[in-house]
């Protein structure tokens, strides 16, 4: 990415921090970061950790940047977006924002109208390295700030562009919710095995450096997962054992309801949150 641009962060949370820690670690130059957030407090830690300029304006912030990160909830995004739109509309920055269910109309709507946006998707595993966000753009975001805002999210993980704001909720099922769909069978994979004899620390090292294996297999092999299943599996052993009990027990449809369910409920709050209060 290029290091001369201004990037201003609006709203210091967890997520907002793992991608400056990200844009540093990949030679992003921390002279050029801007972070505001009410709690000054707050953004002092921020600077000490990280070395980068910080505000309690909103405006201020949003007045130095080429590229604005928009890192507050989506309930509060109305109030912020209106507060800096007299200062953007001046500025023309690039808008990107990491809420979820907020449309790219509705969050250009409340700026003003007319700028180019692009939205994010990340999930919690930014927070240390191995996120997968998915990324839409507007019509008014040109290839050199496409390929800004991929550089930002590749310093924390996977960015993938979907051509359709659409399919964003199917990334939001997928990726977005995915880790905890993980949590869940991390956690049963561990009380499986503790039922089995194992000590709880055990269970839960074996587990995790398992999941963890399978996943980096998946990623550098050429193999598709039902390939990468197979090879794991001997006739009559162990393994094809389990993987019957989960085919009888209708996991497949299971996982399919629950994409499903998480899908419905992204466009749902998409609705909600666009409606004018």
């Amino acid at each position: 990415m290029s290091t001369s641009q201004t990037i201003a962060f609006i709203g210091a949370g967890n997520m907002a921090s793992a991608i400056i820690g990200g844009m540093l670690e990949n030679g992003y130059n921390a002279d050029n970061i801007w972070v505001s957030a009410p709690d000054d407090d707050h953004l002092q830690k921020i600077r000490n950790r990280f070395g980068v300029s910080v505000t309690t304006d909103n405006r201020h912030c949003a007045q130095q940047a080429d590229i604005i990160v928009l890192a507050v909830k989506p309930q509060v995004m109305r109030a912020v977006c209106q507060d800096i739109a007299p200062v953007v509309q001046n500025t023309r920055p690039l808008m990107v924002s990491i809420a979820a269910g907020l449309e790219s109309a509705t969050l250009d709507q409340w700026l003003g109208g007319g700028l180019p946006v692009v939205r994010v998707m990340p999930n919690t595993p930014s927070l240390v390295g191995k996120g997968a966000a998915g990324l839409y753009a507007t019509d008014e975001v040109g290839s050199e700030q496409r390929d800004a805002v991929t550089a930002i999210f590749e310093s924390i993980g996977v960015a993938v562009w979907v051509d359709n704001e659409d399919l964003l909720h199917s990334v939001t099922a997928l990726s977005g919710s995915g880790p905890a769909y993980f949590f869940l069978i991390l956690e049963a994979l561990e009380e499986a095995a503790i039922s089995n004899g194992l000590d709880a620390m055990t269970a839960r090292q074996l587990a995790i450096q398992t999941m963890a294996g399978a996943a980096e297999m998946a990623a550098r092999g050429p193999d598709e997962p039902a390939q990468l299943k197979r090879n794991v599996m001997s006739p009559g052993g162990t393994t094809e054992q389990a993987i019957k009990t989960f085919e009888e027990g209708g996991l497949r449809e299971l996982v399919q309801k629950a994409g499903q369910a998480a899908f419905k409920r992204s466009g749902e709050l998409a609705k909600e949150l666009s409606k004018d209060e």
